[in-house]
């Protein structure tokens, strides 16, 4: 009888350990909003990574298609630009502002998260199965039919 309490015991206080750890562990990434998380919040769904820069006008051109895809597929694809230039704070919310980027924006660089390189040019565009795994690297402007296409495929 005193085993089983000894074991029941040990097992509670391993998974509260294991639960309050995993609770006070640092953030993997922080997005513009100030929301932070970790890396397995993305499994479950398509991620679609998009790098872009206020210099790269086939960038600019290709938000409103990004948000569309995103708004259209919520349920199951989370997208997040990222700026090039890597900008931060005021300077970065500015620019978010003014070239209507209406999708989750990262901080983090997600070369560094996930790691891949930076891509040789922009815009650029990763895709990420619901099981994390990288499935297309996307060089150049994008739409949210192409996108469409890529996850549903």
């Amino acid at each position: 009888m005193y085993k089983n309490l000894y074991y029941k015991t040990k097992n509670f206080f391993l998974i509260n350990l294991i639960f309050i750890l995993s609770a006070c562990s640092e953030p993997d990434y922080r997005l513009v909003d100030g929301n932070t998380g970790h890396l397995d919040d993305f499994l479950g769904k398509w991620l679609v990574v998009n790098y872009w820069a206020d210099w790269c006008p086939p960038c600019i051109k290709e938000m409103p298609e990004l948000t569309n895809f995103y708004n259209s597929n919520k349920d199951s694809v989370l997208v997040l630009a990222y700026n090039f230039d890597r900008l931060e704070g005021e300077e970065l919310s500015n620019q978010i502002e003014r070239f209507g980027v209406d999708i989750p924006s990262i901080t983090n660089d997600p070369g560094l998260l996930f790691g891949w390189e930076s891509p040789p040019s922009l815009p650029a565009t990763y895709i990420i199965t619901p099981e994390g795994k990288l499935l297309h690297t996307l060089i150049g402007p994008q739409t949210q039919e192409g996108l469409e296409e890529y996850i549903n495929n």
